[in-house]
């Protein structure tokens, strides 16, 4: 995978955590015909889908796929994992800085078994190769985020970015 791939990848399927506080929105459900989750239930998703921008900042700066396990599963973890594994090769890694979060919940299955977000993000990536800093920028996109629950917690099944 050549470095401008993969610095796509990196702005199409993945965002940031970074080191200064994300502002973080939550907007009202906008569920179109499926049920409200349980208030406990959405602030809970919201919790833990945030989280899973630590973890995923964690993994990416330091090439690590493992640090995406509490966090991600199926194929957001396979396409996640990937990146990393390209990263590794070129001897490269990626630095998040989020600067804020607008979530929405949009779906609620009514079994309970997934939770559907879209999320509104504004960060700063910086794409650091054996030589130092190749590129820092500003970038927005709008993220698809399906929930599915996991034992404690809720993990990222599907996590997808479309560019603003």
């Amino acid at each position: 995978m050549s470095k401008s791939l993969l610095l796509l990848t990196l702005f199409l399927i993945i965002s940031p955590n970074g080191w200064a506080q994300a502002t973080v929105r939550e907007e009202q459900p906008n569920l179109q015909g499926s049920p409200s989750p349980p208030e406990q239930t959405g602030k809970a998703a919201i919790r833990d889908y945030l989280q899973s921008w630590k973890n995923l900042s964690s993994a990416l700066e330091q090439n690590r796929p493992e640090l995406l396990d509490s966090s991600f599963v199926g194929i957001a973890r396979e396409k996640l994992s990937e990146t990393i594994r390209q990263q590794t090769i070129l001897g490269a890694h990626s630095i998040y800085r989020d600067r804020a979060h607008d979530i929405q919940i949009v779906f609620y299955s009514p079994e309970g078994l997934s939770i559907e977000l879209t999320d509104k993000v504004q960060y700063d990536l910086e794409f650091v190769d054996h030589s130092g800093v190749k590129m820092v920028q500003h970038l927005s996109a709008r993220y698809v985020i399906v929930l599915t629950p996991a034992e404690v917690r809720w993990r990222v099944r599907v996590f997808q970015a479309e560019p603003e």
